[in-house]
Protein backbone atom coordinates (compact mmCIF):
# COMPACT_ATOMS: atom_id res chain seq x y z
CA UNK A 1 0.00 0.00 0.00
CA UNK A 2 2.32 2.56 0.77
CA UNK A 3 4.89 1.76 -2.32
CA UNK A 4 1.28 2.48 -4.07
CA UNK A 5 1.06 5.95 -2.57
CA UNK A 6 4.46 6.96 -3.00
CA UNK A 7 4.59 6.18 -6.98
CA UNK A 8 1.04 7.73 -7.29
CA UNK A 9 3.01 10.80 -5.62
CA UNK A 10 5.58 10.70 -8.13
CA UNK A 11 3.55 10.17 -11.06
CA UNK A 12 1.60 13.23 -10.88
CA UNK A 13 2.77 16.30 -12.77
CA UNK A 14 2.19 20.29 -11.54
CA UNK A 15 -0.03 21.60 -14.59
CA UNK A 16 -0.79 24.58 -12.40
CA UNK A 17 1.87 26.90 -14.92
CA UNK A 18 -0.41 25.08 -18.06
CA UNK A 19 -3.87 26.00 -16.21
CA UNK A 20 -3.13 29.64 -15.29
CA UNK A 21 -2.09 29.90 -18.92
CA UNK A 22 -5.08 28.97 -20.10
CA UNK A 23 -6.91 30.33 -17.94
CA UNK A 24 -5.44 33.92 -18.26
CA UNK A 25 -6.89 36.79 -19.40
CA UNK A 26 -6.05 36.95 -23.03
CA UNK A 27 -5.75 41.47 -23.46
CA UNK A 28 -3.89 41.39 -26.41
CA UNK A 29 -5.74 42.41 -29.46
CA UNK A 30 -7.41 40.01 -32.18
CA UNK A 31 -6.36 42.22 -34.92
CA UNK A 32 -4.48 44.51 -35.89
CA UNK A 33 -5.25 47.47 -39.08
CA UNK A 34 -2.96 50.20 -40.15
CA UNK A 35 -4.63 52.89 -42.47
CA UNK A 36 -8.07 51.95 -41.86
CA UNK A 37 -11.15 53.31 -43.69
CA UNK A 38 -14.76 52.71 -42.26
CA UNK A 39 -17.54 53.94 -43.90
CA UNK A 40 -20.87 54.33 -41.81
CA UNK A 41 -24.06 54.00 -44.07
CA UNK A 42 -27.89 53.94 -44.03
CA UNK A 43 -30.13 53.22 -46.79
CA UNK A 44 -27.40 53.00 -48.97
CA UNK A 45 -26.44 56.63 -48.29
CA UNK A 46 -23.00 57.16 -46.49
CA UNK A 47 -23.32 59.01 -43.20
CA UNK A 48 -19.97 59.06 -41.89
CA UNK A 49 -16.20 57.85 -42.81
CA UNK A 50 -13.78 56.71 -40.01
CA UNK A 51 -10.18 56.87 -41.09
CA UNK A 52 -6.90 55.93 -39.19
CA UNK A 53 -3.63 55.07 -39.19
CA UNK A 54 -3.78 52.52 -36.57
CA UNK A 55 -6.56 49.92 -35.45
CA UNK A 56 -6.91 47.37 -32.59
CA UNK A 57 -9.58 44.89 -33.05
CA UNK A 58 -10.65 43.28 -29.81
CA UNK A 59 -13.57 41.60 -30.55
CA UNK A 60 -12.57 38.38 -29.21
CA UNK A 61 -14.03 40.15 -25.83
CA UNK A 62 -16.96 39.71 -24.68
CA UNK A 63 -17.50 43.14 -24.41
CA UNK A 64 -16.36 44.21 -27.87
CA UNK A 65 -13.87 47.25 -28.90
CA UNK A 66 -11.93 48.69 -31.53
CA UNK A 67 -8.95 50.56 -30.17
CA UNK A 68 -7.45 54.17 -32.11
CA UNK A 69 -4.39 54.55 -30.15
CA UNK A 70 -2.96 57.06 -32.51
CA UNK A 71 -5.83 58.96 -33.20
CA UNK A 72 -8.65 59.29 -35.75
CA UNK A 73 -10.48 61.42 -37.99
CA UNK A 74 -14.16 61.18 -38.43
CA UNK A 75 -16.34 62.91 -41.46
CA UNK A 76 -19.82 63.41 -41.27
CA UNK A 77 -21.79 63.64 -43.91
CA UNK A 78 -25.61 65.95 -43.93
CA UNK A 79 -28.40 65.89 -46.38
CA UNK A 80 -26.84 67.77 -48.79
CA UNK A 81 -23.66 66.19 -48.59
CA UNK A 82 -21.71 69.11 -46.77
CA UNK A 83 -18.85 67.25 -44.36
CA UNK A 84 -18.53 68.48 -40.88
CA UNK A 85 -14.73 66.96 -39.37
CA UNK A 86 -14.03 65.50 -36.26
CA UNK A 87 -10.12 64.81 -35.15
CA UNK A 88 -9.36 62.85 -32.24
CA UNK A 89 -5.84 62.01 -30.97
CA UNK A 90 -7.33 58.50 -29.35
CA UNK A 91 -10.42 57.03 -30.09
CA UNK A 92 -12.27 53.44 -28.55
CA UNK A 93 -15.29 52.34 -31.01
CA UNK A 94 -17.95 50.47 -28.74
CA UNK A 95 -19.24 47.43 -30.87
CA UNK A 96 -22.43 46.53 -28.99
CA UNK A 97 -23.38 50.33 -28.24
CA UNK A 98 -21.81 52.23 -31.74
CA UNK A 99 -20.39 54.39 -29.68
CA UNK A 100 -17.00 56.27 -30.51
CA UNK A 101 -15.42 57.88 -27.48
CA UNK A 102 -13.04 60.34 -28.48
CA UNK A 103 -9.73 61.61 -26.71
CA UNK A 104 -7.49 64.08 -26.57
CA UNK A 105 -7.10 67.80 -28.38
CA UNK A 106 -10.70 66.60 -29.73
CA UNK A 107 -11.58 69.26 -32.50
CA UNK A 108 -15.03 69.57 -34.76
CA UNK A 109 -14.95 71.61 -37.67
CA UNK A 110 -17.97 72.19 -39.35
CA UNK A 111 -18.64 73.01 -42.95
CA UNK A 112 -19.49 76.83 -41.88
CA UNK A 113 -16.53 77.16 -40.26
CA UNK A 114 -17.82 76.93 -36.98
CA UNK A 115 -14.96 75.17 -34.70
CA UNK A 116 -15.20 72.88 -31.39
CA UNK A 117 -12.17 71.68 -29.34
CA UNK A 118 -12.52 69.68 -26.04
CA UNK A 119 -10.80 67.34 -24.30
CA UNK A 120 -13.35 64.10 -24.91
CA UNK A 121 -16.24 64.19 -26.94
CA UNK A 122 -18.36 60.87 -27.52
CA UNK A 123 -20.18 60.04 -30.88
CA UNK A 124 -23.25 58.12 -30.96
CA UNK A 125 -23.23 56.44 -34.31
CA UNK A 126 -26.56 55.24 -34.37
CA UNK A 127 -28.59 58.69 -33.39
CA UNK A 128 -25.82 60.69 -35.25
CA UNK A 129 -25.31 62.49 -31.91
CA UNK A 130 -22.23 64.13 -30.17
CA UNK A 131 -21.90 64.77 -26.45
CA UNK A 132 -19.98 65.78 -23.90
CA UNK A 133 -19.66 66.62 -19.88
CA UNK A 134 -16.19 67.96 -20.69
CA UNK A 135 -15.37 71.82 -21.14
CA UNK A 136 -15.39 72.78 -24.26
CA UNK A 137 -15.13 76.04 -26.83
CA UNK A 138 -17.44 76.59 -29.55
CA UNK A 139 -16.29 79.37 -32.49
CA UNK A 140 -17.98 80.94 -35.55
CA UNK A 141 -19.09 84.28 -37.03
CA UNK A 142 -21.45 84.89 -34.12
CA UNK A 143 -20.30 82.80 -31.24
CA UNK A 144 -17.57 83.06 -29.02
CA UNK A 145 -18.90 80.39 -26.09
CA UNK A 146 -17.43 78.27 -23.40
CA UNK A 147 -19.28 75.48 -21.50
CA UNK A 148 -18.88 72.61 -19.65
CA UNK A 149 -21.37 70.14 -21.45
CA UNK A 150 -22.21 69.56 -24.46
CA UNK A 151 -25.58 67.58 -26.58
CA UNK A 152 -25.29 67.80 -30.45
CA UNK A 153 -26.74 66.84 -33.71
CA UNK A 154 -23.37 65.95 -36.30
CA UNK A 155 -24.81 69.11 -37.88
CA UNK A 156 -23.80 71.33 -35.21
CA UNK A 157 -27.65 72.91 -35.73
CA UNK A 158 -29.67 71.75 -32.67
CA UNK A 159 -27.61 71.85 -29.14
CA UNK A 160 -27.42 72.43 -25.49
CA UNK A 161 -25.12 73.40 -23.35
CA UNK A 162 -24.57 73.68 -19.34
CA UNK A 163 -22.85 76.48 -17.73
CA UNK A 164 -22.41 78.62 -20.54
CA UNK A 165 -20.04 81.84 -21.18
CA UNK A 166 -19.14 83.95 -24.02
CA UNK A 167 -19.88 86.10 -26.59
CA UNK A 168 -22.64 86.02 -28.81
CA UNK A 169 -23.39 88.36 -31.70
CA UNK A 170 -26.96 89.70 -31.47
CA UNK A 171 -29.03 92.23 -34.08
CA UNK A 172 -30.43 95.69 -32.35
CA UNK A 173 -34.00 95.99 -34.11
CA UNK A 174 -34.82 100.03 -34.53
CA UNK A 175 -37.86 100.42 -31.88
CA UNK A 176 -41.19 101.16 -34.12
CA UNK A 177 -42.13 103.91 -31.86
CA UNK A 178 -40.12 107.26 -32.83
CA UNK A 179 -39.43 110.22 -30.68
CA UNK A 180 -41.36 112.67 -33.27
CA UNK A 181 -44.80 110.26 -33.33
CA UNK A 182 -47.94 111.11 -31.07
CA UNK A 183 -49.00 108.65 -29.43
Amino acid sequence: MIVLMITLLFSCEDNTSTLKQINSFNDSPVGIAYNIRMTYTDSAVVKAVLTAPVNLDYSHLSFQYSEFPDGLKVIFYDQENKENTVLADYGILYNQTKIVDLQGNVILLSHDGSRLETDQMYWDAAKEWLFTEQPFTFENSDYNLAANRLDTNKEFSKFQTGKLSGTIAVEEQQDSLSVNEKL
